[in-house]
């Protein structure tokens, strides 16, 4: 029995539905390699009733939690989510000890995945972190993804632009492995559906046209989030001919006040309206794939959307600084751009530009492969966990 060989622990957090969706390809490879044993920590907005208890799909997915650790405290002030991050670190600590994964693996740059990441720091068990380098500038998002970059032993970066900020953060570029998004995969490895069957999936009709609305609390922000997403509430009374389809807003500071706006929005117009606390990424993508604009300030809509041909228009700074193709319109949060911003979208015209546009992130399906054949085969060592800083060496014209 000594000759044979030991399985490597992997060991990836989620703590929403977001990035679930996200890491789904690379769970199912990291699963079906009989080198690799999967260790799957669920938290956060997975085990929250309000966000719909998204653990429960994990589990019919055929995945095996090996925990769930429960962070997230009632309530959505600066101080309930500092103090839900202090509960996870511990809570992360126990965990690992317990587990004892040879390596950990992260998803952006959320709360949870920041205390996981110290945790981990502090376990000395290495970090592979996934989209390290991207840019949000509105978000304190944009902090904790660059804390946990520094933290981490293995970058997996979503595109050129972002690997050279993993570089100029000073990482080793022997441990940036560039192959792309792997969200991303889900687009050419899921067969979704067509109008009429997302149609029916959902019973909601999607003409004469659909948004789908999205919209996130501006964290860097001194709780703009009721002006915010009232300006767009009094924009689409303006569309009384739209469909419109509310996701949940992020366990972020103020999102709260999000959510009992669209309550109320969606109970004045029953007609027209659905919101969904948990689409699941094979029907959200489909609700996209079909959708006439996508509306709000979520990354998916300057990500997945694109690819898909969708137009965009992304609303205020939560996602300023990141690689935006020419479907996204950008605009300010306030009734008269928002309105500009839609009427641009519907036009035949710009719709007609996104047949030849070239997205600026694409896959060829194959990303979270190439992620898990790094995963197993990366030379876990002392050397490893030795960190230093990596001069970027600029020349000087002549």
């Amino acid at each position: 029995m000594s000759g044979l060989k030991q399985q490597r622990r992997v060991c990836v957090v989620t703590g929403s539905r977001a990035d679930y969706g996200l890491l789904y390809w690379l769970l199912i490879e990291l699963k079906s390699d009989p080198d690799i044993e999967l260790q799957l920590v669920v938290t956060g907005m997975h085990l929250s009733p309000a966000f719909g208890l998204t653990y429960r799909v994990i589990e019919e997915d055929g995945f095996l939690i090996n925990e769930k650790l429960e962070m997230l405290l009632a309530g959505d002030t600066l101080v309930s989510i500092t103090k839900s991050m202090g509960i996870g670190m511990i809570s992360f600590a126990q965990t690992f000890d317990r587990l004892k994964p040879d390596i950990l693996v992260v998803l952006g740059d959320r709360c949870e995945i920041f205390s996981a990441a110290i945790a981990a720091m502090n376990s000395q068990i290495p970090i592979a972190h996934i989209a390290g380098g991207e840019a949000s500038e509105g978000m304190i998002d944009e902090a904790i993804r660059h804390s946990i970059t520094k933290m981490a032993y293995i970058h997996f970066p979503g595109g050129e632009k972002q690997r050279q900020r993993v570089l100029q953060l000073g990482e080793d570029p022997s441990r940036i492995y560039c192959f792309g998004k792997p969200g991303l995969d889900n687009i050419r490895r899921l067969n979704l559906l067509d109008r009429e069957a997302i149609e029916r999936e959902l019973n909601f009709s999607f003409e004469p046209n659909t948004f789908i609305i999205t919209f996130h609390p501006v964290t860097l922000e001194d709780n703009t989030s009721k002006v915010q997403f009232q300006a767009l509430l009094s924009v689409l009374d303006n569309f009384p001919e739209s469909r419109l389809i509310f996701t949940f807003p992020n366990s972020d500071a103020y999102g709260n006040i999000i959510l009992t706006m669209i309550n109320e929005y969606v109970a004045s117009n029953k007609s027209r309206a659905r919101m969904f606390a948990n689409l699941g990424q094979f029907r959200y993508l489909s609700c996209v794939k079909n959708a006439h604009v996508i509306i709000g300030n979520s990354s998916s809509g300057l990500i997945e959307a694109p690819l898909l041909r969708v137009p965009t228009v992304n609303i205020g700074d939560r996602q300023r600084g990141r690689v935006s193709a020419d479907s996204v319109i950008n605009c300010d949060a306030s009734v008269r751009g928002i309105t500009k911003a839609i009427n641009k979208a519907l036009t035949s015209e710009f719709r007609e530009k996104l047949k030849d546009m070239v997205p600026p992130h694409n896959s060829d399906g194959k990303i979270s492969i190439r992620i898990k054949d790094t995963l197993k085969t990366v030379e876990i060592n002392k050397e490893l966990m030795k960190k230093r800083f990596y001069e970027v060496v600029k020349t000087t014209p002549v």
